[in-house]
């Protein structure tokens, strides 16, 4: 496989170009941590982000930092903790997940809207990305957005590009919405709890008026014999004190909680970011979106059809990460019959080639969606050489 490594947008502009003419499938690196997601990829050609680094703004006052695509996340979060800042959205690093090396990339962050258990508060990666700078299938650059958030009328090119995965262009720019840092965390913990008394937990802490900034419950044996219920506190030291001790008596039927901080309490919170309690073994893994309160309802149909399967919950319940046989569909029918009534959906986030070449890795469009999408991806990538089929066959 021929792979390019651009230094500047004009080089990058040239290849696409002459790519497009030659009409090969192209494929779009960044760091190497992500390779696994998405479909199989049958690109003969591939472009990287590896050359296009550093950072290209940051103003502390006006909270924006821009950079390269190739730029090395950890570089941009160094920076901005230097200036006690930080990315509002946690984004996940998948290499624990993977087993993958090299270092994420903040256009791969954009490109993928990789996001982490702040969302459930602070929003997405794409509700942070402000600017973004990518060539399209035709070798053109274009530029969206800039150094401040504005209301938009029609197409909104920012949030279009964050998630598409590298399927309408390349990116070689992006800018990003940051936030001050907070001056302390802590993280409430409540022990033995079934699913269903977790997240109603959850739900009643997410509703009070005290701020969660992260939801999670872990079921028995995943990272401890015992279940654990995780609400995160962020703010400043008497604002902590004040809200932990309002939630604890708000939620005082369920228990006393534990109160953790410091390293414990970012050591756990990175397990459930990076899905790290499922690194290193064969089985498939699945990422459930659907609404918080019926997360346990959802597990529960699927563990009576997927003999092995095991999950933690994320979002309140509104994110359900889950394990599952690698073997046959990776029980991809069973998963998707169980949350079709409750409006949910599923992405394979690691599988063998095998059976993400055989099962839709995202969830199957309608065909009013699909024809939408198809048309999306024309206008952009008229010759569709970029990442083909790696979202949907045929597209």
């Amino acid at each position: 496989m021929m792979l390019h490594t651009p230094t500047t947008e004009a080089q990058a502009c040239a290849v696409v170009a002459s790519i497009v003419e030659a009409r090969v499938p192209l494929a779009i690196r960044g760091g190497g941590t992500r390779t696994g997601l998405g479909r199989p990829d049958n690109a003969v050609s591939t472009i990287s982000s590896a050359g296009l680094t550093g950072i290209t703004l940051y103003e502390p006052a006006e909270m924006v930092i821009g950079a390269r695509a190739g730029t090395p996340l950890k570089l941009i979060e160094e920076t901005l903790a230097s200036r006690g800042q930080m990315l509002p959205f946690e984004p996940m690093d998948h290499r624990a997940l993977f087993g993958s090396e090299g270092e994420p990339t903040v256009g791969a962050i954009a490109a993928g809207n990789i996001s982490g258990p702040r969302r459930i508060n602070a929003g997405a990666a794409r509700d942070s990305l402000i600017g973004v700078k990518l060539i399209n299938g035709r070798g053109e650059l274009v530029k969206s957005g800039g150094r401040v958030m504005k209301n938009v009328t029609g197409l909104d090119l920012v949030k279009l590009v964050s998630g598409s995965f590298g399927t309408l262009g390349f990116l070689t720019e992006v800018t990003f919405r940051v936030l001050p840092r907070p001056e302390r965390i802590v993280t409430l913990i409540w022990e033995d709890l079934a699913d269903e008394t977790a997240v109603a937990l959850l739900s009643g802490a997410l509703g009070s008026p005290f701020e969660p900034m992260a939801a999670a419950h872990l079921p028995a044996g995943i990272g401890a014999e015992q279940a654990r219920t995780l609400l995160r506190l962020e703010n400043f030291s008497a604002s902590i004190s004040y809200r932990a001790a309002e939630l604890a008596r708000l939620l005082k039927s369920y228990g006393r909680p534990a109160l953790v901080e410091g390293r414990a309490s970012d050591s756990l919170w990175r397990e459930v970011r990076d899905a790290a309690f499922f690194a290193g073994t064969p089985e498939a893994v699945w990422r459930l979106s659907l609404t918080p309160t019926s997360g346990p309802q959802a597990t529960a149909a699927i563990a009576r059809t997927v003999p092995g399967a095991r999950w933690f919950y994320d979002w309140g319940g509104g994110l359900v990460w889950l394990a599952a046989p690698a073997d046959g569909d990776a029980g991809a029918d069973a998963i998707r019959a169980a949350l079709k009534p409750l409006g949910g959906h599923a992405t394979l986030v690691r599988a063998p080639d095998a059976v993400r070449a055989a099962v839709p890795v995202f969830e199957p469009l309608t065909e009013p969606l699909m024809r939408v999408t198809a048309g999306i991806k024309k206008s952009f990538d008229p010759e569709g050489v970029f990442e083909p089929g790696r979202m949907y066959a045929g597209v």
